[in-house]
C-alpha cells in the first residue's frame, strides 16, 4: 500500500493512501505454470450493481461465477439514488398516462451521450430498456408509477417516477408530442440505492456465484503467448480476524460518515488501507473463461483527478470508497486503451426548491451562460468548463418567497431544504436595485441589466428566452429587492457533487475491453463506470445505473462464452 511521508513538528508522519495499489500483470508462459488458491469460469471483480448484473447474467448461461469486492459489496450504487432510467413504454411510464417508444427515448438520449457510444448501441439500449426494468423487479426490485408534480432533482418518498434529465427543456425534445419521464425510482423510505442494490445482492447469492470480500484485486495474470487474461492475484484478509471484522464493520461507518463527516470517513478509508497493508495475504484465482472488471471510478483517486481533471479538485467527491480506479489501472496494465478521462459530472441542482430554476444564472461578468432549467450536471459542467467554476443564481423576492415556503411545507428532503434556506438567509448577497446588486457581486451592471431586460422581454412573451427556457419557467423581475447566491465550486455551504464519467474502451457489442490498436483483449471485459458507456459523456440521474444493467449483463453474457 502506497505511503506519503509529512514533516509534523520536525518529525515524518507517515500517511497512508487509500488507493489500491495496482501491479504490472504477472506473465506465465502456461496457465498450468501456477499454483491457483482456486478458479471459476468468470472472476468479476467488482460487486457493484454492475459486477452483480454481470454475475447474475453469466450464471445464468451456466458459468462457475466468482465476485471479488475489496469492501462488503454495493459500491457507488449502495450510496446512489437508486433511480433506473428506463423507457420506451415501461408499465408504470403507461400507468402514469404516458406515450414512449424506444425510438423516442434514443432520440433524445442522442442529445445526452453526444457520441461517446454508437447509435446502434444508444439504439439498443433504448430497445432493452422495458427487458431490463424487468429483469430487475425478477430480482426483487420494486417501482411505482405515482409522480411529484414539480420538477425535482430526486423525489421525496411516495414518489418513484419523474423527469430525471433534460427531458422538458425544449432544446432536447424530439418530435413526439408530451415528453415522457423515465426516471424510475426504487420503492424506499428514504434513499433508494441500499435496497436496490440489496436487492442484486440476494439474487447474486441466490443463484450461486461465490463471494469474496474484504479482497483486493492487485494484478492480472496474463499468458504470454496468446495475451490471454488468465486469472488475478488477490490480497484476501483473513477471515475470522478481528481487523477484518473492523474493516467490514467500517463500510458501513464510512457510508454515514461521508456526508457530513468527510474528515471522519477519510480517516477510516485510511484505517481500512492500513489493516489491508498490515493482515492481506496474496491468492492466485484462475479465470477459466473470462474477467470482468466493474469497480467503478476514479474520483476517488486525486492523483489521477490531478491528472485528468484539475478544475474538479475542489468538488465534493462522491461514490464508494472503492472508485479509485483499480478496474481502469488494471486494464491499462496490460495495454488497454482509455477514454474521456477528463469528463467529469459535477451536479449543481437548483431545483428544488422548484421556482429557482426561474431565476437567472450569471457568470462573473453579469452574463448568463445556461438555460436555467437543464439537468443540474449539465448546469455544473458548464459553469465548471466555461466559467472558471464561478456562477451566481439570481432571484427577486417573489421567487425567494416562493422557495422559502415550498423548503418549508413543500415536503422536500432535509437535503434539499436545509441547504436552500441556507443559502437564501446566510449566503445570500442582496441589493435594492440591480446596480446595487451588481456591485455586491462585483459584476458590470449594464450587463446585468441587459441579461434582465432580456429574460423580462422572454417572460412577457414578446421574444424567445435567448437560452431557450421554456415559457412556464420565464419570470418577469419586476421590483427589487434582488439576491444573488453564491453557486460556485467553492461554495462550502452548497457543495458541488462530483464522479468520474471516463474509462476503458470496450467493443460495444460484448463488453470486451480494447488495446490501443482496437483488438479485444482475450478474456478482459469491463463494465458499469470502469467502461464506456451510456453516461461517460453527460450523466441524468439513473443512466448510470441503468447502464450498469445493460453493461453488466452484456459482459456477463460474453464472458460466459469466452
Amino acid at each position: 500500500m502506497a505511503q506519503t511521508q509529512q514533516q509534523d513538528g520536525g518529525k515524518k508522519k507517515v500517511r497512508i493512501s487509500t488507493v489500491t495499489p495496482i501491479e504490472a500483470p504477472r506473465d506465465i508462459a502456461h496457465v498450468d505454470d501456477l499454483a491457483w488458491s482456486d478458479s471459476a469460469d468468470v472472476l468479476v471483480v467488482g460487486w457493484g450493481a454492475a459486477g452483480a448484473s454481470a454475475a447474475i447474467e453469466a450464471r445464468a448461461s451456466g458459468a462457475d461465477v466468482i465476485v471479488i469486492d475489496r469492501f462488503s459489496g454495493g459500491g457507488a450504487s449502495t450510496l446512489s439514488g437508486g433511480v433506473v432510467y428506463a423507457g420506451g413504454g415501461t408499465a408504470y411510464q403507461q400507468q402514469a398516462g404516458f406515450t414512449d417508444t424506444p425510438q423516442a427515448m434514443a432520440d433524445y438520449l442522442k442529445h445526452e451521450v453526444n457520441g461517446v457510444v454508437s447509435e446502434e448501441t444508444v439504439r439498443r439500449f433504448s430497445e432493452q430498456s422495458v427487458a431490463n426494468l424487468l429483469w430487475l423487479e425478477a430480482q426483487g426490485a420494486r417501482f411505482d408509477a405515482r409522480m411529484p408534480s414539480y420538477k425535482t432533482s430526486y423525489p421525496t418518498d411516495g414518489y418513484y417516477l419523474y423527469y430525471s434529465g433534460n427531458e422538458v427543456v425544449p432544446a432536447y425534445q424530439g418530435p413526439f408530442g408530451k415528453p415522457a419521464p423515465r426516471g424510475h425510482r426504487v420503492v424506499a423510505k428514504g434513499q433508494s440505492g441500499a435496497t436496490l442494490y440489496a436487492a442484486l445482492q440476494a439474487s447474486t447469492l441466490r443463484c450461486g456465484v461465490r463471494p469474496l470480500t474484504q479482497t483486493t484485486v492487485r494484478r492480472l495474470v496474463r499468458e504470454q503467448a496468446s495475451g490471454r487474461i488468465v486469472g488475478v492475484e488477490v490480497w484476501q484478509l483473513p477471515a475470522g480476524h478481528e481487523k477484518t471484522r473492523r474493516h467490514q464493520q467500517l463500510d458501513a461507518l464510512i457510508a454515514s460518515w461521508r456526508l457530513f463527516q468527510p474528515g471522519r470517513a477519510e480517516a477510516g478509508r485510511r484505517e481500512q488501507a492500513r489493516i489491508e497493508q498490515e493482515l492481506a495475504q496474496p491468492r492466485l484465482l484462475r479465470a477459466r473463461r473470462a474477467v470482468v472488471l466493474s469497480t467503478g471510478g476514479y474520483v476517488y483517486n486525486p492523483q489521477l483527478l490531478m491528472q485528468h481533471a484539475p478544475n474538479y479538485k475542489k468538488g465534493w467527491a462522491i461514490g464508494g470508497a472503492g472508485c479509485d480506479g483499480s478496474g481502469l489501472r488494471l486494464g491499462q496494465s496490460v495495454g488497454a486503451s482509455t477514454q474521456d478521462l477528463n469528463n467529469i459530472s459535477a451536479w449543481r441542482f437548483i431545483t428544488p426548491p422548484s421556482v429557482w430554476p426561474k431565476g437567472l444564472v450569471v457568470n462573473t461578468r453579469g452574463e448568463r451562460f445556461c438555460n436555467e432549467q437543464v439537468y443540474g450536471a449539465k448546469l455544473g459542467y458548464e459553469m465548471v468548463e466555461h466559467q472558471n467554476g464561478r456562477a451566481w443564481l439570481i432571484l427577486d423576492s417573489s421567487l425567494r418567497w416562493q422557495a422559502v415556503r415550498q423548503c418549508l411545507f413543500g415536503k422536500l428532503w432535509a437535503f434539499q431544504a436545509l441547504p436552500a434556506l441556507a443559502l437564501m438567509f446566510k449566503v445570500a448577497r442582496k441589493g435594492r436595485t440591480l446596480e446595487e446588486l451588481a456591485q455586491r457581486i462585483e459584476v458590470d451592471a449594464s450587463t446585468l441589466r441587459e441579461q434582465v431586460e432580456r429574460a423580462n422581454a422572454a417572460a412577457r412573451g414578446e421574444c424567445e428566452d435567448p437560452l431557450g427556457k421554456s415559457v412556464d419557467m420565464r419570470h418577469e423581475f419586476r421590483k427589487g429587492p434582488f439576491f444573488a447566491i453564491d453557486i460556485s465550486i467553492t461554495q462550502k455551504m452548497f457543495p458541488l457533487a462530483t464522479l468520474s464519467l471516463g474509462g476503458l474502451q470496450v467493443n460495444e457489442a460484448d463488453g470486451h475491453v480494447r488495446d490501443a490498436s482496437g483488438r479485444d483483449i482475450p478474456g478482459l471485459f469491463a463494465a458499469g463506470r470502469s467502461a464506456i458507456g451510456l453516461a461517460s459523456s453527460r450523466y441524468v440521474s439513473g443512466l448510470s445505473l441503468a447502464d450498469c444493467v445493460f453493461s453488466g449483463r452484456r459482459a456477463g453474457r460474453a464472458a460466459s462464452l469466452e
